[in-house]
C-alpha cells in the first residue's frame, strides 16, 4: 500500500519548489569549493568559510521569508527562482574576474576567500532561503508542525539529491560552467512550472530572457576572460579531486592542479628536469649501499610522472606509483612522457590513497618518495607520526624515505617544515634536509630519512664522494643538491604531528599569500621560477 501511495504521489507546486531549491542550494555549495579552491586553496579555511557563509545566507533567507510568508504566492516563488537563476549567470560569467579582484583585498590569509564567497554565493543562497517558509505557508497540510516538517523533509531530500548528483555525477563529467548552466536552467524551468498553465506574459518573457542570458554566460564568459598569462590551455577538466589543466608556454608544458604548478616538460628535450627539485628525488640513491640493491621503489603522488618514469628508465627496479586521481594519470599518458602503464612491467599505477595503499600492501620497498604535498593543500594523514611509522614498516631495514615538503627553510613560513622534520625524525634514525633555492622564500625542501640505524652519517663529504662514483649510473649530477644541504633545523618549538591533532592547517597559515619559488633549469642554469604576476592572496604551487 505504501509503495502504491509513493507511485501515485504528485508533488504540488510549492513542494516542487522546495525540492528544487534543496537540490540547487546544496549543488551550489559543493560547486563553490571547486570555484574558490584554484584561487584561494582547498584547505579547511576555504571549506569552512563556504559552509559558514552559505548557512548564514540560508538562515537569513529563512528569516526574511518567514516574515513575508503571509503574502506568499506561487508567482512570487517563481520570481525568486528567476532571481536566483540570474545570479547563477553572474557566477558563470564573472567568477574569474571577481575572484581575481577579491584576492587583492588586504585580509589575513585565512579569511581571504570570504569576500569572494559572500559576493558569488551569498545572494543566490539567500534567495533560495525564502522558498521553504513560502512553501510551508502554501502547504495543504494541516497545522504548522505538519507543514513545516513536510517542507523540511522535501528540502532535505532535495539537498541529498543535489549533493550526491553534483559530487558523484556532475563534477566528474562536466565543467563548472556547464554545471552552473544546468542549475540555472533547472531554476528557470521550475519558475515556469510554478506559473503554469496560464503562463503570464511577464514571468514567461523573463524566463526566456534569463535562459538566454545563462546560455550566453556559459558560452561567452570563458572566451572573454580567458586571457591566460600562463600560456595556451591545451587541456582542462574537473576531476572528482581537483581542477586539472595542461598549459603550453612555448616549449614548456606544465600541469596545474587547482591552479598550482605540479609537473613540467620540455617538449624539445623530454629528459630535461624542468623543475630542479625533481633531480633531488635521486638523493636516496646516494644513501643506499649499492644502487643495484634497489629493487622496488614507491612514489606516493604521480603528477606528470617525471620522477617515476625517470626511476623506471634509469634503474633496474620496479616502480609503484600511488596516484589517487586517475585523470592525472590519463593526462600524464597523453600530454607527458608516461607510456601506457598497463603495457609496462617496470611501472605499476594504483588509483587509491597513499596511506590506504601502504596499509593494505605486503610489499617491502627500498625507497619511498612522498610527493603528494601542495603549498596550501597538504593531506594531513600523510604527515603524521602514525603515517611515518607505517612508511618505516613498509621500508626495508636499510630503506630510504624521501619527502618533498613545501615551506621556507627558516622564519615564520618554516613552521610546517620544522614540524614535518620533527615528525620524521621521531620515527627514523637520521633525517637530512636539502633546500632547492638560495632564496629564503617558500620552496621545495627535500627531507631524506634513513631507516637503518647503522647507516653512516651522510655529511657533505660522504655525499660528494658517492655522487662522484654514481652520477653516471643515476643519470644526474647531484652536486648542486649537496651544496644546498641544510643544517639540522631548530625544532624545539615544533610539534610532532599526530592523527588526533589537526595542526597542519595552522602551521600552513604563515605561508598563505607568500611567494613560492620553483627553481627551473634553463640550459643548465638555474633561475627562480616564482610567479610574481599572481595576486597576493593567490596560493601559487
Amino acid at each position: 500500500m505504501a509503495l502504491q501511495q509513493v507511485a501515485a504521489y504528485r508533488p504540488t507546486k510549492p513542494e516542487l519548489a522546495v525540492f528544487v531549491s534543496g537540490v540547487t542550494s546544496m549543488g551550489l555549495e559543493i560547486l563553490a569549493v571547486r570555484v574558490i579552491a584554484p584561487q584561494f586553496g582547498n584547505h579547511i579555511y576555504t571549506v569552512g568559510g563556504i559552509l559558514t557563509v552559505l548557512l548564514a545566507a540560508l538562515s537569513l533567507g529563512y528569516w526574511q521569508g518567514g516574515k513575508r510568508a503571509a503574502t506568499a504566492s506561487t508567482r512570487e516563488m517563481s520570481w525568486l527562482m528567476l532571481g536566483t537563476a540570474v545570479y547563477v549567470a553572474v557566477v558563470i560569467f564573472a567568477s574569474d574576474l571577481l575572484l581575481t579582484y577579491t584576492s587583492t583585498l588586504a585580509l589575513p590569509p585565512r579569511y581571504a576567500s570570504l569576500p569572494a564567497v559572500i559576493i558569488l554565493f551569498g545572494p543566490p543562497t539567500y534567495l533560495l532561503g525564502f522558498i521553504s517558509p513560502y512553501a510551508a505557508e502554501l502547504s495543504r497540510k494541516r497545522g504548522t508542525g505538519e507543514a513545516s516538517g513536510h517542507v523540511y523533509a522535501l528540502g532535505t531530500i532535495g539537498s541529498i539529491v543535489g549533493s550526491g548528483a553534483t559530487t558523484f555525477i556532475l563534477i566528474p563529467s562536466m565543467g563548472i560552467d556547464a554545471i552552473g548552466l544546468l542549475f540555472g536552467l533547472m531554476l528557470v524551468a521550475t519558475a515556469l512550472v510554478l506559473v503554469a498553465p496560464s503562463l503570464p506574459r511577464r514571468p514567461t518573457v523573463a524566463s526566456v530572457f534569463i535562459a538566454l542570458i545563462l546560455v550566453l554566460a556559459a558560452a561567452g564568459g570563458p572566451a572573454i576572460f580567458d586571457v591566460d598569462h600562463r600560456g595556451e590551455i591545451v587541456h582542462e577538466t574537473q576531476t572528482p579531486h581537483q581542477q586539472l589543466e595542461i598549459v603550453d608556454d612555448d616549449n614548456v608544458r606544465t600541469m596545474y592542479l587547482d591552479g598550482a604548478r605540479h609537473s613540467a616538460l620540455n617538449k624539445d628535450d623530454p629528459d630535461e628536469h624542468v623543475f630542479t627539485y625533481t633531480k633531488y628525488f635521486h638523493l636516496p640513491m646516494l644513501m643506499t649501499d649499492d644502487i643495484d640493491d634497489v629493487d622496488r621503489v614507491l612514489f606516493v603522488g604521480g603528477g606528470g610522472y617525471t620522477g617515476p618514469t625517470d626511476f623506471a628508465e634509469q634503474y633496474d627496479a620496479t616502480v609503484d606509483v600511488v596516484e589517487i586521481d586517475p585523470s592525472v594519470t590519463d593526462a600524464a599518458e597523453e600530454y607527458f612522457t608516461l607510456e601506457d602503464h598497463d603495457e609496462r612491467d617496470d611501472l605499476n599505477v594504483y588509483a587509491t590513497d597513499g596511506r590506504q595503499f601502504l596499509q593494505n600492501t605486503d610489499e617491502t620497498y627500498d625507497v619511498i618518495v612522498l610527493d603528494a604535498y601542495k603549498k596550501d593543500q597538504v593531506p594531513f594523514h600523510l604527515t603524521t607520526v602514525e603515517f611515518m611509522e607505517l612508511a618505516s614498516d613498509r621500508l626495508a631495514d636499510d630503506g630510504i624515505l624521501h619527502a618533498n615538503v613545501i615551506a621556507a627553510p627558516s622564519g615564520p613560513a618554516a613552521e610546517f617544515y620544522h614540524a614535518q622534520y620533527e615528525t620524521i625524525d621521531e620515527v627514523f634514525p637520521e633525517a637530512y634536509s636539502f633546500r632547492t633555492s638560495d632564496a629564503n622564500a617558500i620552496q621545495n625542501i627535500q627531507v631524506v630519512a634513513t631507516n637503518d640505524d647503522s647507516a653512516p652519517v651522510f655529511d657533505e663529504a660522504v655525499l660528494e664522494s658517492r655522487n662522484d662514483e654514481r652520477a653516471a649510473a643515476m643519470g644526474v649530477d647531484l652536486s648542486g643538491a649537496i651544496d644546498n644541504k641544510l643544517d639540522e633545523p631548530d625544532t624545539d618549538d615544533a610539534p610532532v604531528l599526530r592523527d588526533d591533532r589537526g595542526e597542519v592547517d595552522s602551521l600552513l597559515d604563515p605561508m598563505f599569500g607568500q611567494r613560492y619559488v620553483i627553481e627551473e633549469s634553463d640550459g643548465g642554469d638555474v633561475e627562480a621560477g616564482a610567479e610574481p604576476s599572481e595576486p597576493a592572496a593567490s596560493l601559487v604551487g
